[in-house]
């Protein structure tokens, strides 16, 4: 079992990251739209959860095709959100709080704007042409490929004025950079020690896994599901060289916390990225535990969510990345997802006892948890309308293409309803006032109508929230090494209803059980509990009812009940 190493070096595993969108966290010029000094407007706000990492999305130059995933400019900030002197005081106003700036790296593709790929697309000869990644048409004058896009379609586009396809794995114009490459990757580097010197703390890298494609670029003939091409690109022969290449370069000598966004990956994969003794990345975030609600992995199609697979996934990882040394990050919640709130609970009745719950499941876990904007105060899914109110690209392809299967206009406009990135992306409530305080103006996408209820300005007010819930849960984390270094041992035995798991380590003990249902429950510890600690020592950390339960044999659990004990086991 892996345990923490120098304290110092490792501080990020003792911390919480929050992560804001910028673009609906809070708006200062009246545009619609959040910009930096929105950010920085409440940035107390952030501390009094706790926070140690803010994570920050992409706030760089880009058309905004996918949300500033598609950079037109590494090392410049769009007007939209303000300026590089707005930037440069956002460092300083968090280190005046002794808190950490991580930002979004987006280096497998760029924007089809950005002045590289313009240049590329030039002629065959142009010395950009190499940055991208060009295939020739296949025989029958089509793509080179059968790959898909994760955001439908084919993974190629045609290029007339050169006669060749280039390759986009995402959006349509976003090209794939070609990492192999060598002066791409010393633009990739360069970029990382612009942002570093700025005195940022740290990067995310996003689907930073996808940068090593097969050269063959072979068809897939679906011998492995789902047959689109993933696992020619998906951790890619060269892809572990890359990340060493990149931390020996920047992340080791600026001393920086760095996580990687793992698209369809392994535990085997996430064990060699994030173990210390390989020097790629501090953590990985993966996307196993939020697929339990996909049909054979199908993400446009819908089932109920799987509660025994969530908890065997989420154990897996935990047992694996210690065993392994790796780290996870742990989330239920970012801008890519549907609110958890709504997908694994009930976001209405029990929504208060809900948030708290799926908070206390999540934070007893190893590895540095990740708090998305609004999780804090319960925000859940918003009550969509119509079509016309949805502005995520992936969704309103996905519209068409759903329709194109087969589905009605309203079966594939209920799939969009459940599924779609913008559930996570709508503007921050901060009070009850003229749009929810988000704005002055005209929000560039809807305001949740339930602002009124939930509201940070109410949440912060109120002690029994589920903001101050977070806060304790985030204190608990940077005060109790249990929670950094204890062996995970999952309790619960496959109960339909119950989710229990203990941390443990020489000296203390912790337990968490957390009913994932609406009904009243018992659950029982198992009777083989090593050596049987001594329960009647037990305190009570922290709980989400009225209700002050000892910990015994058999627990009473109220619907969506959890709660976190200390044992001191010497």
């Amino acid at each position: 079992m892996h345990t923490i190493g120098n304290p110092l070096q490792d501080w990020w595993r003792t911390s919480t990251v929050y992560q804001v969108y910028p673009k609906s966290f809070n708006d200062t010029t009246g545009r619609g739209t959040g910009d930096i000094r929105g950010l920085m407007e409440k940035l107390d706000y952030i501390k009094g959860l706790g926070i140690n990492i803010v994570w920050l999305q992409p706030v760089y130059v880009s058309p905004q095709n996918d949300n500033g995933y598609d950079v037109a400019e590494y090392c410049s900030i769009d007007p939209a959100f303000g300026t590089m002197e707005d930037f440069d005081e956002l460092v300083a106003e968090l280190k005046k709080r002794n808190m950490h700036l991580m930002i979004d790296i987006v280096v497998n593709h760029s924007s089809t704007e950005h002045p590289w790929f313009k240049e590329a697309r030039t002629s065959r000869d142009n010395r950009y042409r190499d940055y991208y990644i060009w295939r020739d048409p296949g025989t029958d004058g089509g793509p080179p490929n059968n790959w898909k896009s994760k955001f439908g379609g084919p993974a190629w586009q045609y290029d007339e004025g050169t006669g060749q396809y280039y390759l986009t794995l995402f959006d349509k114009t976003q090209a794939d950079l070609n990492w192999e490459n060598e002066k791409v990757r010393e633009e990739v580097v360069d970029i990382l020690r612009f942002w570093a010197d700025k005195g940022v703390s740290g990067f995310r890298m996003d689907v930073i896994n996808l940068i090593s494609k097969d050269p063959d670029f072979p068809d897939d003939d679906g011998s492995v599901s789902p047959g689109d091409g993933r696992k020619f690109y998906t951790d890619g022969p060269r892809v572990h060289e890359y990340i060493k290449e990149l931390n020996e370069k920047v992340f080791k000598p600026y001393n920086l916390v760095t996580v990687g966004e793992m698209s369809s990956t392994t535990l085997e994969h996430c064990i060699r990225y994030s173990n210390p003794k390989e020097n790629e990345f501090s953590m990985t975030f993966n996307f196993h535990h939020l697929k339990v609600d996909y049909p054979n992995g199908q993400k446009w199609e819908l089932k109920p969510y799987d509660f025994e697979e969530l908890k065997k996934v989420l154990s897996d990882w935990q047992t694996g990345m210690q065993q392994g040394g790796g780290w996870n990050a742990l989330f239920w919640n970012n801008h890519d997802q549907p609110r958890a709130l709504t997908r694994f609970t009930d976001d209405k009745e029990y929504r208060t006892e809900s948030a708290k719950m799926l908070a206390t499941t999540l934070h007893g876990l190893q590895g540095t948890p990740y708090v998305y904007q609004g999780e804090e105060i319960g925000m859940p899914d918003p009550k969509w309308n119509d079509m016309s109110e949805f502005r995520d690209i992936e969704s309103l392809n996905m519209y068409e293409i759903l329709q194109q299967q087969g589905k009605t206009p309203e079966e594939a406009a209920h799939i969009v309803t459940v599924r779609s990135r913008d559930n996570s992306r709508l503007p921050m409530p901060w009070n009850d006032g003229h749009q929810a305080g988000f704005t002055t103006g005209t929000p560039w996408i809807k305001i949740d109508e339930r602002y009124p209820l939930i509201n940070a300005q109410a949440q912060v007010e109120d002690p029994h929230s589920i903001y101050h819930h977070y806060r304790q849960l985030i204190e608990l984390r940077k005060n109790l090494r249990v929670l950094t270094d204890g062996e995970y041992v999952r309790l619960d035995q496959g109960h339909p209803e119950v989710y229990a798991y203990a941390r443990r380590t020489q000296e203390q003990t912790l337990i968490v059980i957390s009913n994932f249902s609406s009904r009243s429950v018992s659950y029982e510890l198992p009777p083989n509990m090593w050596g049987k600690p001594d329960m009647a020592s037990a305190q009570l950390l922290i709980r989400n009812t009225t209700e002050q339960p000892e910990l015994a044999e058999v627990v009473k659990l109220q619907p969506y009940a959890s709660y976190m004990w200390l044992i001191e086991t010497n």
